[in-house]
């Protein structure tokens, strides 16, 4: 069994791209684990930045990193855009075996979305879809993506966008709003992970 912080402990998620390259860094905290994996929360105000881009989290938001290591479902409450559901398709999504405060990821482009309200559709789509699928084609030919990676993370792609939509647990709402509530009370200080 890998190590795990003890709850309540600051850390980082890190992702990569399929060649190394940095992407998105996220100030986190551990929360637990439950049947669907291990939960990440991070509360608002705290940092994520990749080359060329960062954000202070607007809405606390907690992150599940399941077993299968091939997706990072993350969970906000009362995001401004109504954004509710954002799972990163991923590779090797794991703990890092030297860093118990570390977790870490290859972005595998394709997302699945849910916006909990409905927008202006000029803004872009609403409900549940698939995004970057632009992306996903583009990197594919760029990273050389295998074959085998390709077919196991769209066939999963289309599956979990169904159960997004069908609300099938751990893309409920109840499971994830048992994190996000353990999450604001939690007494923290943003930690300076930024390194």
């Amino acid at each position: 069994m890998e190590t795990r912080p003890a709850p309540g402990t600051p850390m980082i998620f890190q992702w990569r791209k399929w060649d190394g390259s940095p992407h998105w860094r996220h100030e986190c905290v551990y929360l637990g684990a439950d049947e669907w994996g291990d939960w990440v929360g991070q509360p608002v105000g705290w940092h994520s930045v990749r080359p060329g881009a960062e954000f202070h989290a607007e809405a606390p938001n907690v992150t599940l990193v399941p077993p299968s290591a091939d997706h990072a479902l993350t969970v906000n409450r009362a995001h401004p855009i109504g954004m509710r559901i954002y799972i990163d398709l991923g590779w090797d999504v794991r703990w890092s075996p030297n860093d118990p405060l570390l977790a870490t990821g290859i972005d595998m482009d394709l997302d699945v979305i849910r916006l909990e309200k409905e927008r202006d559709p000029a803004e872009g789509p609403n409900g549940t879809w698939v995004d970057d699928r632009d992306e996903w084609a583009e990197h594919s030919v760029r990273y050389g993506y295998p074959a085998d990676v390709m077919t196991h993370l769209e066939a999963l792609t289309l599956d979990l966008e169904e159960r997004v939509r069908d609300l099938v647990a751990p893309f409920d709402d109840a499971t994830a709003d048992a994190w996000l509530d353990r999450l604001e009370t939690l007494r923290l200080d943003r930690p300076r992970l930024d390194g």
